[in-house]
């Protein structure tokens, strides 16, 4: 279990846990059934969670690699979480393909309660600590008046604690948006900015799941900034960079193996931990990297005294995430014409219009702030209807109870 929970964090430097966020000025839809506190959830189930998300976290660096240069950063268990919401109104090929891609083995009951039983056990963890800010906020946005169904609703409410909060996406799509990306700055402390691209929500929108993440805290042992200077980084095409260099001697957990050197730096507190691996040769390694491979350099780990040097870094990342979801296997949650999100509503037809991710790392002497943000966008697949009354027409006033007609006419000139 303890190799399982090392790899789950690896590429995770915010742990994330489910919470409700701070209400904002919106109206909220919610199932009257209140959050399952204590989830009936087995030791296997919970590895067979972990396992798959931790799968999908080296699946997705292997395609995002490849589409985005430079420095890459993002939260995969937000992902995967904010997705898991998704995929409880998914129905048939689209939920089949969902949870392939996704590494979700679980049956969707079973999915849901471990993903809240996750939640619940890090939030206990975390809820009495003292040294170290992490902030989560998980939200569905809704179309107001929309017939959304029960059994999502219940979902929701029972398993992430969650309502859906009230926009009008159909008569101010940008101004839902623009609510929606303030509410997101402020949860990540001002760190991510504009989540959500103009554009990206329409009047055909009908949903919007976001989820928030701020995370800051301390090393256990920090990095002495009178030690800091100016030092060599070697690029991938051989040319160097000078860039501000952190120094300490301390007692890290440490391995080496054929190829590669690994080093863990716990943050104060030893709840949460960052793990550097640094190969030899970067992009062999990349290439082959996966879960297992990751599993077996933190299991490799003992304490060692370790003179460290690091650079000092600070950068952004965001990320359209459809193409790389439908390269893992999901195309058709994306397809107008095929997806099957039936278990939302009965009401129209739905597809994911979009996925969207961006998360923020900053790393100095004193500790490491990061943050990010991430929302699914589910829209209706059908254009409405258009009836323009430019001719003439009939007309009944009725009872609806009784189904009387009241009064009845017809219109041929509405200008007399």
């Amino acid at each position: 279990m303890k190799k399982v929970l090392q790899i789950a964090v690896l590429l995770l430097l915010t742990l994330s846990l489910v919470a409700c966020g701070t209400p904002v000025a919106a109206n909220v839809v919610k199932s009257e059934k209140p959050r399952i506190s204590s989830p009936n959830v087995s030791e296997s189930d919970l590895t067979v969670l972990l396992e798959g998300n931790s799968d999908f976290a080296l699946s997705l660096y292997n395609v995002l690699k490849d589409d985005k240069d430079g420095n890459l950063f993002y939260s995969p268990y937000s992902i995967s979480l904010m997705m898991a919401m998704a995929y409880a109104g998914a129905q048939g090929e689209t939920a089949l393909q969902m949870s392939d891609a996704m590494k979700y083995n679980l049956s969707p009951d079973e999915l849901h309660a471990a993903f809240n039983y996750l939640a619940l056990q890090l939030a206990k963890r975390t809820s009495d600590a003292s040294n170290f800010n992490l902030d989560i906020v998980n939200d569905i946005w809704g179309q107001k008046d929309y017939d959304f169904l029960g059994a999502y609703l219940d979902t929701l409410a029972q398993n992430y604690g969650a309502g859906l909060r009230v926009l009008d996406f159909i008569n101010d799509p940008d101004g839902a948006r623009k609510i929606i990306n303030d509410y997101i700055y402020d949860q990540t402390n001002k760190l991510i900015k504009d989540l959500i691209p103009e554009g990206s929500i329409n009047d055909f929108t009908r949903l919007v799941l976001t989820n928030a993440i701020y995370f800051k805290a301390e090393w256990k042992s920090k990095f002495n900034k009178y030690a800091t200077h100016d030092g060599v980084f070697k690029l991938l095409d051989g040319s160097q960079v000078t860039v501000p260099m952190m120094n300490q001697r301390s007692i890290f957990k440490f391995a080496s193996g054929e190829g590669w050197k690994a080093i863990e730096l716990p943050y104060l507190g030893e709840q949460i931990a960052m793990d550097i691996i640094l190969p030899d040769n970067f992009s062999a390694f990349e290439e082959t990297m996966n879960a297992d491979t990751v599993n077996q350099i933190l299991s490799a780990m003992s304490s060692r005294d370790i003179q460290l040097s690091m650079p000092k870094f600070k950068f952004a990342s965001d990320f359209d995430l459809k193409d790389a979801l439908s390269t893992l296997g999901m195309p058709i949650a994306f397809d107008p014409t095929h997806a099957d999100f039936s278990g939302i509503t009965d009401v129209e037809e739905l597809y994911i219009q979009g996925v969207i991710h961006k998360a923020f790392v900053a790393v100095d002497e004193e500790g490491t702030e990061a943050a990010a943000a991430g929302a699914v966008i589910i829209g209706t697949t059908s254009m409405p209807e258009s009836m323009a009354i430019d001719s003439p027409f009939i007309f009944l006033i009725r009872d609806l109870q009784t189904g009387t007609i009241l009064f009845m006419g017809r219109v041929l000139n509405p200008a007399l």
